[in-house]
């Protein structure tokens, strides 16, 4: 619907609010929307008294430049889009957007972020959104193989970085090694002398889920023990209460590989209440390294992967792919496995 215009002092109609523009601002100080665009821009080429006059009125109008229109003025844009496909909200995935927020802002950029279902629909409605605020790099945070297919398909128009639980055959990406931290928390149970070793994974379309899970087979097979199938879970504390109570009816084993902390947490939970003591009956490892972990009863063996340096070298890339500094870290970064109370020999071993 068009708005009604009046001639005429007489005719009285209520206002309506809304931010002030450039033109708005260019208009009250008497210039031209584009000096107005050359005092944002800090442009040299300005009388000094004209600059003072439009800030007077930038400030007087509270007028706050958008960033998508400054960038279609100078070519360029000092925001840097984060899609975040997937709507758990995991300690892993805050702390990487706290130190991309933080390095960027520290270069100068200020972020975009938009968090989004992982379905196609929805991964390019978000990729349009952060088009639209004229993004000048973009780093995509995505837990599932079907996000990657999407954006290998799709061409981006600015740098950006993934952030790659694990397939390093991808361009442009940053990983932690799931495999080997697996690798690394099943053969701590093995060297303890555990040989009945089950693996808690995590939802099978996830691909650090799945990394882990591969992991874990290797370890056991390399080991030449019996390999057996792991329970496929969701990620929840929950649900490991819930396996823990349903391993507990009828499996034989003395450790258990959880795919993250919380699914550990909730096991410690179910045999606690059943009586089973860890790690004197059952051993428990767990993944990620939460800082909750260390204060677990008992404290928690754990593989700890860096959150925080995901986060920073996400930007360095950005950073060096803009020519703005930072650099190109060609190695993953590795897993440390945390020794707590939660692993010990099996009972009866030499």
């Amino acid at each position: 619907m068009r708005p009604i215009h009046h001639v005429g002092r007489h005719v009285t109609e209520p206002t309506t609010t809304r931010a002030p523009n450039i033109r708005d601002v260019a208009r009250e100080a008497g210039v031209s929307y584009q000096t107005v665009s050359r005092v944002i821009n800090d442009s040299p080429r300005l009388r000094p008294e004209t600059r003072q006059r439009v800030l007077e009125v930038i400030e007087q109008l509270g007028y706050r430049p958008n960033q998508a229109a400054r960038a279609l003025v100078t070519s360029t844009s000092s925001v840097i889009g984060v899609l975040v496909a997937t709507r758990a909200a995991a300690y892993g995935a805050q702390t990487i957007l706290y130190e991309i927020e933080d390095a960027a802002r520290e270069a100068g950029f200020t972020l975009a972020i938009v968090t989004t279902a992982s379905d196609d629909r929805s991964v390019r409605d978000a990729l349009d959104q952060l088009d639209g605020q004229a993004v000048r790099a973009l780093a995509v945070v995505a837990p599932q193989a079907r996000v990657f297919d999407l954006l290998s398909s799709t061409p981006l128009r600015v740098p950006y970085v993934l952030l790659d639980p694990e397939r390093r055959d991808v361009p442009h990406s940053i990983s932690v090694d799931q495999f080997e931290g697996a690798r690394l928390a099943t053969r701590h149970l093995i060297e303890l002398g555990h040989r009945r070793i089950i693996h808690l994974a995590g939802p099978q379309d996830w691909i650090d889920a799945e990394a882990r899970m591969q992991g874990y087979l290797r370890e056991v097979a390399d080991a030449e023990l019996m390999v057996r199938p792991p329970v496929l879970g969701d990620w929840t504390a929950e649900f490991g209460y819930l396996a823990g109570r349903e391993l507990l009816r009828g499996e034989d084993f003395t450790a258990v590989f959880c795919s993250n902390d919380q699914m550990a947490l909730g096991l410690l939970h179910a045999f606690r209440e059943a009586g089973i003591g860890v790690p004197e009956d059952v051993s428990v490892v767990g993944f990620d390294d939460i800082p909750e972990a260390a204060h677990y009863w008992p404290p928690l063996t754990t593989i700890r992967q860096d959150f925080a340096e995901i986060g920073r070298r996400s930007v360095d890339l950005l950073l060096a792919e803009l020519g703005a500094g930072g650099r190109r870290h060609a190695e993953p970064i590795r897993p440390v496995l945390v020794q707590r109370s939660s692993t010990a020999a099996p009972r009866g071993s030499a």
